[in-house]
């Protein structure tokens, strides 16, 4: 990661600037890191910030469609679909993606949200 910067490139999937998500996706930045501090992936904070062509911008440049986003407690398709973002929550069936919360949750349903953490609208560096 010795070009971008994978906390911008964060905040800037959850603020929507799809021109610094572009910028540090060209200079290298691993689009599927998860941050040890952050414990979430960039495509689901992008999902639960409402940034729709940011999510499909990431996921045009490889980000997982399956990962879970442990900070958040979700995939990227049940993050779609609490968003209500129906293009992505579309494009990621087409892959075959399944909603994994009909098996189960994962992670227990009261449990605790960055949003809840920073407020509504911004992640852990979406201040």
């Amino acid at each position: 990661m010795s070009s971008g910067n994978w906390k911008e490139l964060f905040d800037a999937a959850c603020a929507g600037d799809l021109d610094l998500v572009r910028y540090h996706l060209g200079a290298g930045v691993d689009v599927n890191y998860i941050h040890p501090e952050y414990s979430g992936t960039v495509l689901v904070a992008a999902l639960l910030s409402h940034q729709e062509g940011v999510a499909h911008s990431l996921l045009d440049h490889g980000a997982q469609p399956d990962q879970f986003s442990a900070l958040d407690g979700m995939r990227p398709l049940q993050a779609a679909r609490q968003a209500g973002l129906a293009s992505v929550e579309q494009r990621l069936t087409d892959l075959g993606l399944v909603d994994a919360s009909a098996n189960g949750p994962e992670v227990a349903p009261n449990r605790w949200s960055w949003r809840r953490w920073v407020g509504v609208g911004s992640g852990p560096e979406c201040r």
